[in-house]
């Protein structure tokens, strides 16, 4: 009776799963903000695919809680794969509080400085992408994980820079002699920055799986 029981509940392979599927909808929304910041008249439609792929991961991590719940052996701590979901989630989350920013204030044009915060956005997601995966394996893969986290932490100290030149220049520019320019320019900036904040926190997450569980 037991066995039988135990054959309907969910298996912990499936929480690699659910990472992995989030993972994609991460590069798939890392992508979309990165053309968005090409801006133009596409602009808007960028904005709704940022958020399709936002809902698609809502549904995913609605999906790993509820295995949490249910499964009796999980592959590592309960607690730590609900802060790698949700920490994971709140990434997508903050690529869309940027576009609806964006559509808040109707931009169509975006500085040089906000299209490289893009650029590190999706190499943050790829490099998710290819972490979450070694997570199967972790003891195989703990040299890599942490190469890649490391390579997460160092893209932050990128957009921090970014984010002051994008101000300095911000401040220095047209914006100078417009303040709503420079509060929506600094508003847009700030979101960007955040996404990368959010990847970091993914990196440390993951760094901290390892620490707890080798």
């Amino acid at each position: 009776m037991l066995n039988w029981f135990q054959a309907l509940m969910p298996k912990e392979g499936r929480f690699f799963d659910l990472f992995e599927a989030h993972a994609k909808t991460l590069c798939a929304g890392a992508g979309a903000l990165r053309r968005m910041l090409d801006g133009g008249p596409d602009v808007p439609e960028r904005c709704a695919e940022v958020a399709r792929h936002e809902q698609e991961a809502d549904e995913i991590t609605r999906d790993a809680l509820l295995a949490v719940r249910r499964t009796f052996i999980t592959p590592f701590d309960r607690s730590d794969i609900i802060d790698l979901i949700t920490t994971m989630d709140d990434a997508i989350d903050q690529m869309h509080k940027t576009t609806k920013a964006v559509t808040l204030f109707e931009q169509r044009n975006f500085h040089s400085d906000m299209v490289k915060l893009g650029d590190v956005i999706v190499q943050c997601a790829d490099l998710t992408a290819e972490a979450v995966p070694l997570l199967r394996s972790m003891r195989a893969n703990a040299g890599r994980l942490n190469r890649l986290a490391e390579e997460v932490t160092r893209l932050e100290d990128e957009s921090d820079r970014l984010y002051d030149d994008g101000l300095a220049a911000l401040y220095r520019g047209p914006a100078k002699r417009d303040p709503m320019a420079y509060i929506v320019g600094s508003e847009i900036y700030d979101h960007l920055e955040k996404v990368v904040d959010r990847f970091e926190d993914v990196a440390n997450r993951i760094s901290g799986v390892l620490i707890e569980h080798l």
